[in-house]
Order: C-alpha cells, then structure tokens, then sequence
C-alpha cells in the first residue's frame, strides 16, 4: 500500500509542472491532412508528430518562411499548421477572392499551406491575428525517418513585396538601392 502512496504522490507532483512546461515552452502535436505537404505529411498516409515553441509564438518571434499552429479564425475549435507567408506592412498577390493585392494590417500575418490547391488559409480567411498563432513548429519528431529541423522556406519573391521594399520606396518608384 506504501508504493501506491508514492505512486500518486509523484504523479501529482509531475502533472502541474509538465502541463505548465507544455502550456508555455513546448508541445507535442499531430499533424495530418495534405495542406502542409510535402514538408509534413508526405505521403498522405501516415501521421507527422512535429515539436512546437510556445514561447516564440508568445513573443511574436516568428518570420517570414516559418512554420506555424493557429486557431483557425473561421473555426475555433480546429487548430491548424500553416507557413507564414508575410507579415505586418507586407503586401500579397492574393490566389482569392480577395483585392489582387492585399496589404498585411498591423498585428496581422498572412498564412498558406505548402500545398496550396488543398488548403483553407489566408486565401480563404483574409490576414490572421498574431494572436490566433499558438506556436511555431520547429522539429518533425515522428516518423524517424524524418525526425529534423523544420526549415524555413524561401518565399516567392513575386507574390509578397515586404515591408522594407515598401519603406524603401522600391515598389511606387522602381528604386533599387
């Protein structure tokens, strides 16, 4: 009876810091679908487990390229894994509905899947909140044989002017400095 004792003490002395660990550092989630392939999910057939920062996502360490969890601003009980295509003060050539070219609002960010025939994204939603992104995704822990770094992506250069081009004068007056 002494190690059943033990055995809920330490459990309940374990839970409180891992939940805290987990709420705020780092997580573990799933991923599958196909509107992240081929960087996750390539096959179609087997679940990716990828490492997710909690504390970049709180402290808006996030740039373009990176991929990231969010609440989905249509449904917010669907969580969703996209790559941030541009950021505050940006402009997108939008594959939408939407204007041709859409201007990032501040405190915004504009999200697509890599694979963008099969994704609801910003093309769908417009710009999402800061606030909606949860965490950045930084390793694949889960097949083995694809355990690594999540790497950033290039963005094509023709759909997103940045923010600093913009500043720069480059895009109203063809400057390049």
């Amino acid at each position: 009876m002494r190690w059943m004792r033990q055995l809920v003490r330490g459990t309940l002395l374990f839970i409180p810091p891992y939940m805290a660990f987990n709420d705020i550092f780092f997580s573990i989630r799933t991923v599958d679908g196909v509107s992240m392939q081929p960087t996750l999910n390539p096959e179609g057939k087997n679940t990716d487990f990828v490492l997710l920062d909690r504390w970049a996502a709180a402290n808006f360490q996030f740039e373009r390229g990176d991929v990231v969890s969010l609440i989905s601003p249509k449904d917010p009980s669907q969580w969703l894994i996209k790559r941030v295509i541009a950021l505050e003060g940006d402009q997108v050539k939008s594959d939408s509905c939407f204007e041709e070219d859409v201007n990032v609002p501040r405190g915004h960010c504009w999200v697509e899947g890599d694979n963008r025939e099969c994704s609801l994204d910003s093309n769908n939603f417009g710009p999402v909140s800061y606030g909606l992104i949860t965490a950045k995704a930084s390793y694949i822990l889960w097949p083995p044989s694809r355990w690594g770094k999540l790497d950033k992506l290039a963005i094509a250069q023709g759909r997103v002017t940045t923010r600093e081009n913009v500043d720069r004068g480059k895009v109203f007056f063809g400057w390049d400095s």
